[in-house]
């Protein structure tokens, strides 16, 4: 069986060795040892300005909104996971949909300006599949109509644009540490910002509100990272090269197989340095997608249809049509890719998707 991804998973001893010194201190949250020395590792790993490491991927974008003290209509793009939609309705804003560049993914930033309203408090855009968003061109825009930048930077680990981290770009940047990510903590996720007194305000957000252990500066909630899933992010850590490298190696594989066919890859921005997060493809309609799926599972061979269906259509917003992403979504199929897919198995899973184009 091949999977869509695999946890990259380091030694079990060395993961045990570095979760014992917290054990030994007794010390399993609340911001130990192994929390505050993953924040400064990744810190200079990335080359960013302040980290905020998370429980998940999903509560930084929810502390985000709360700590721009975002209100109204939030810009976004319907070409993304769930959680970047969901996590503006939740702190109860409304998501105003603007297309996606049919190449890049990202949101089209030519038809943001046509969006904004006077209720218009932020941009929330996704960097889709690691691909940078038109970062200057909405810094220009949120300046001008003075709005707030997120960026829900998910798949972005290790992405750099212009030789600089994607995370120094916007007010807030998110990232997820899912187990399925490239880089992982099994669950986790961070809070990037360049400012720091949004640092500070995201730094008590995510714990209660806590000014200290007995007052409290605001409102809060607990999004604070154990150090089991740190224990997990300082095993994985010192990986990351050879992770990179074979990624990267799957990734060259299948752009030679699908030369010359009618799949579309992902159209990277010029000035990305990449990390191989995902391979997503783009099939000449549903039906082709949908012949090719089954024709992989029939192989036990799981893809994923990543992002379907196009947010707009969400059963509890009111639908709109969005012409590219709703064009686009059916149609995209994120085919396997971790550490350690070998060549065998990239020419197998290409050559059954050519022989049933």
């Amino acid at each position: 069986m091949i999977n869509v991804t695999k946890t990259f998973l380091p030694p079990q001893d060395e993961y045990q060795a570095i979760l014992s010194r917290a054990w030994n201190a007794g010390w399993m949250t609340n911001r130990g040892v192994l929390v505050r020395e993953l924040e400064d590792k990744l810190k200079t790993y990335l080359g960013v300005s302040n980290i905020l490491a998370t429980t998940n991927g999903t509560l930084p974008l929810q502390i985000a909104i709360k700590a721009l003290g975002l209100t109204g209509e939030i810009i976004t793009t319907p070409f993304s996971y769930v959680a970047t939609t969901s996590s503006i309705v939740w702190e109860g804003c409304t998501p105003i949909f603007v297309d996606i560049h049919p190449d890049y993914l990202t949101i089209d930033e030519t038809k943001i300006e046509a969006a904004i309203t006077p209720k218009t408090s932020a941009i929330l855009a996704t960097h889709v599949f690691g691909n940078p968003c038109a970062v200057e061109a909405i810094e220009a825009i949120a300046k001008k109509h003075n709005l707030k930048v997120i960026y829900d930077a998910a798949h972005c680990f290790g992405v750099r644009y212009k030789d600089k981290s994607i995370f120094e770009y916007g007010d807030i940047s998110t990232c997820s540490f899912h187990a399925t990510k490239l880089f992982h903590t099994g669950e986790g996720g961070a809070l990037f910002t360049k400012n720091k007194e949004v640092y500070d305000t995201l730094f008590y957000h995510h714990n209660f509100g806590h000014k200290g252990k007995e007052a409290f500066q605001g409102l809060g909630v607990n999004a604070k990272m154990s150090e089991l899933q740190a224990a997990m992010g300082l095993a994985v850590l010192p990986y990351m090269q050879s992770i990179l490298k074979s990624r990267e190696e799957a990734v060259s594989n299948y752009n030679k197989f699908f030369e010359g066919t009618s799949i579309r890859g992902l159209h990277l921005r010029e000035g990305t340095t990449w990390n191989y997060s995902y391979y997503p493809v783009v099939f000449e309609n549903e039906t082709q997608l949908l012949q090719v799926k089954t024709a992989l599972e029939k192989h036990a061979i799981f893809s994923r249809r990543y992002f379907y269906p196009s947010l707009n259509n969400l059963s509890y917003l009111k639908k709109n049509k969005v012409e590219h992403s709703d064009s686009i979504s059916p149609c995209v199929l994120c085919l396997p890719l971790y550490s350690g897919l070998s060549l065998e198995d990239v020419a197998k899973i290409s050559s059954i998707i050519k022989k049933n184009l």
